[in-house]
């Protein structure tokens, strides 16, 4: 005695509907993942410098992450000593969110949700460095590391 397969009869809807909630790309997605151009790195430089003090903690982390993503690219290519360059700015930058995040409460979560992503995506960065290069980036990761503790907590507390 065969039994009635149930796979045959569901609905046509229903198989799109499962293709499409298993393809789908999750909301990190919507984070910029290229590499900027210098100008456009001068441009966020600029921006967040003349900011309200307000938006400045999510520009700065903005300007983090695209100059975490052009050090990942120099450090790729070879280019060491312009990636260690970057590195410097970005502890730079990170230096400025760490003291002036008590003032910095406009778009607190996405500053937190993309120093999250930037420190990810750093740490595969450092998995890939060998000797200086390595050490470097895990200082910088470190102390990205800990922005982001103080964002996570910026989130709660508001």
């Amino acid at each position: 005695m065969q039994l009635p397969c149930r796979l045959t009869n569901i609905a046509p809807a229903s198989v799109v509907l499962a293709v499409l909630l298993l393809t789908a790309t999750p909301a990190r997605a919507a984070i910029d993942e290229t590499i900027p151009a210098p100008q456009f790195i001068a441009m966020l430089e600029q921006r967040a410098m003349t900011a309200q003090p307000r938006e400045q903690c999510f520009l700065y982390t903005e300007l983090v992450h695209s100059m975490t993503q052009l050090a990942g690219k120099q450090f790729l290519d070879g280019d060491f000593e312009q990636g260690a360059a970057t590195l410097k700015k970005i502890q730079h930058y990170a230096q400025l969110i760490h003291q002036n995040l008590a003032n910095n409460t406009k778009r607190i979560k996405e500053a937190e949700k993309l120093m999250e992503h930037t420190t990810f995506h750093l740490g595969e960065y450092v998995h890939h460095a060998s000797g200086d290069d390595k050490m470097a980036l895990q200082a910088t990761l470190k102390q990205l590391d800990g922005v982001h503790d103080e964002l996570l907590s910026q989130v709660f507390a508001h």
